[in-house]
């Protein structure tokens, strides 16, 4: 019998900034190519989840508009229970708006405080201008080479991590990251995985989709279920290095 992985992408139809939805469709793909039985469950505001039966959570980007439509959906519903089943093991990842509503909170450039989730010890602050561009990371999430991960940013939150952050995703090498200044991108708490990446990010970086499969296994059957097949992403890495050299000579 197949090994099964459930994968709840939430509201699909309103945080999808910059093809975010692709993330979800590289999870699906690798999936079927290791060999997994997959089911995505697309969740909206109003729809019922059972995070306790959920191994993967993807939430996308959204500018403030979008954020305010799901907010109350995703804090004060959704959100005890996501929280309680990340603490658990459920793995997540969660990009740019979706990061900053994982977070503590956000401050609007009016001044007004969205209450987040809680998952991340990392709050944002709007800031004035835009950090934009192609970013080249290095991640201590896998030994394996590369180590490197790449993706596109563009937000205006500065988002900054308190000490309950295990690790940050990455450290910037080329970019802007979660603030401008740190050379910090994302966090990690858990399985959960906050960053600005867009992209897609993961069809550019088979090692993170991976690692978010395996750890999604992981909580449904332990350790010992995690492992996967070895793909030839010979495509995916020929991307990967084209992304990297594009963000090394836009700053050239």
């Amino acid at each position: 019998m197949k090994r099964q992985i459930k994968i709840c992408h939430l509201y699909p139809e309103i945080l999808n900034l910059y093809g975010d939805r692709g993330n979800v469709i590289a999870l699906y793909r690798r999936c079927l190519w290791h060999g997994l039985a997959v089911h995505i469950q697309p969740v909206t505001v109003g729809e019922a989840v059972d995070f306790l039966d959920t191994d993967l959570v993807f939430i996308g980007g959204g500018q403030d508009r979008e954020q305010a439509a799901i907010y109350r959906d995703l804090v004060e519903v959704k959100g005890p229970y996501l929280l309680a089943a990340a603490e658990q093991g459920m793995a997540i990842l969660a990009v740019c708006g979706g990061f900053q509503l994982l977070g503590k909170y956000y401050r609007t450039q009016h001044g007004e405080i969205m209450k987040g989730v809680g998952l991340f010890d990392a709050w944002t602050e709007a800031g004035r201008g835009r950090l934009i561009g192609d970013v080249v990371l290095e991640t201590d999430l896998w030994e394996e080479e590369p180590r490197t991960i790449v993706g596109f940013e563009n937000h205006s939150g500065r988002t900054f991590l308190g000490e309950g952050v295990k690790q940050p995703l990455g450290r910037v090498l080329q970019g802007f990251g979660n603030d401008g200044a740190s050379k910090m991108e994302g966090a990690v708490s858990g399985n959960a995985i906050g960053t600005y990446l867009h992209g897609s990010l993961l069809p550019k970086n088979p090692r993170l989709a991976d690692y978010l499969i395996r750890c999604g296994l992981e909580r449904r059957y332990g350790p010992e279920g995690s492992y996967l097949t070895t793909l030839n992403d010979e495509l995916e890495y020929r991307a990967h290095q084209a992304a990297a050299q594009r963000a090394v000579a836009r700053r050239c």
